[in-house]
């Protein structure tokens, strides 16, 4: 084992891939000479040249266009667009073509590629550089959804979805990068896309979340567990396809769900988890379904007391979970 963040298994990922596969490329604003804005990137174009490593104009429609021919002729193009905020251009190239390559062609052809980005707050980023975008993409047959939370997670998962045959839209939560530390096996490993994580052990109710919160969530739980309540957390780590199996096998246990996501209430992926729940585990419930997600405001503000006021946060959370063991 090694310790890292999350932006060393994000890197080791990347660097394996091409060392690995020739074929496995990369494509983004400033991946080049500065490395990216966060530096994942920086050597690489030293080691594996311009032809592997291409710095691109501030065309998110050109990248994702250009990555997309890419696959279909063969290559494993990674595109990153630099931050979730810009992705929208390239939503027709994504929606209206990547995902349905293998469908139009009744599975004659296929499209490996990966789309990374950053995305969520907590870093002051404001109204361009701290939204949510996995309510967009997640109702979206055909293309796959990873949103990592851990080191391994996110080395493990990104090497899954570099050697998948259909596209993968990436995210990574840019508060994550830096903060989150753990332990990464060495060597050549995966992580399987479409399976949650049971990242703790509960009795007294479930919490299904992902990303960021995944953190939040566990903190919470270690504080009620100071009263003898012992949550249950299920970091989903892949959005589409979901783990419906482990949501259920969790809730059949617990009697009570609480999902907590970041990205706003209204139409989140917290719907379709509580949707799930509602007609496949309606009667093991012993309360209702709650959800703890973002307000239903267009972005999150610059200001420090915007920003706290949108994310839900460890406080948040284990106030959540005490209002739901006591109905």
């Amino acid at each position: 084992m090694a310790t890292k963040t999350v932006l060393e298994g994000v890197r080791d990922a990347l660097h394996s891939e091409m060392a690995r596969d020739p074929r496995v490329f990369i494509m983004g604003e400033d991946v080049g000479p500065r490395g990216n804005v966060f530096l994942i990137t920086k050597g690489f174009l030293d080691e594996f040249g311009r032809s592997r490593v291409i710095d691109t104009p501030l065309a998110e429609a050109s990248i994702v266009g250009v990555a997309v021919g890419a696959a279909m002729a063969g290559m494993r193009p990674v595109a990153e667009i630099q931050f979730a905020d810009f992705i929208y251009p390239a939503y027709n190239q994504i929606v209206g073509e990547a995902a349905k390559i293998r469908y139009r062609s009744a599975g004659g052809n296929s499209c490996p590629l990966v789309i990374r980005t950053p995305y969520g707050g907590g870093v002051r980023g404001a109204l361009s550089h701290s939204v949510s975008i996995e309510a967009l993409f997640y109702h979206v047959p055909g293309l796959k959804i990873c949103v990592p939370s851990t080191p391994a997670d996110a080395q493990g998962l990104l090497v899954s979805a570099i050697r998948d045959e259909d596209p993968v839209l990436f995210l990574e939560h840019k508060r994550t990068y830096r903060l989150i530390k753990g332990d990464v096996p060495e060597g050549d490993f995966t992580v399987p896309i479409g399976k949650a994580d049971v990242a703790r052990q509960g009795k007294d109710l479930s919490v299904i979340t992902y990303g960021l919160m995944r953190h939040f969530a566990i903190e919470a739980a270690q504080s009620l567990a100071k009263d003898g309540v012992e949550a249950e957390v299920i970091d989903l780590r892949t959005i589409r396809p979901m783990d419906r199996s482990t949501i259920l096998q969790s809730v059949a246990k617990t009697k009570r769900a609480l999902i907590v996501h970041e990205d706003q209430k209204f139409g989140g992926v917290g719907a379709e988890i509580a949707a799930i729940i509602a007609e496949e585990a309606l009667f093991d419930l012993d309360a209702p379904v709650r959800r703890l997600c973002g307000p239903d405001v267009p972005a999150m503000g610059y200001a420090k007391e915007y920003e706290e006021a949108f994310m839900p946060n460890v406080e948040r959370i284990a106030g959540a979970m005490c209002d739901l063991v006591a109905v």
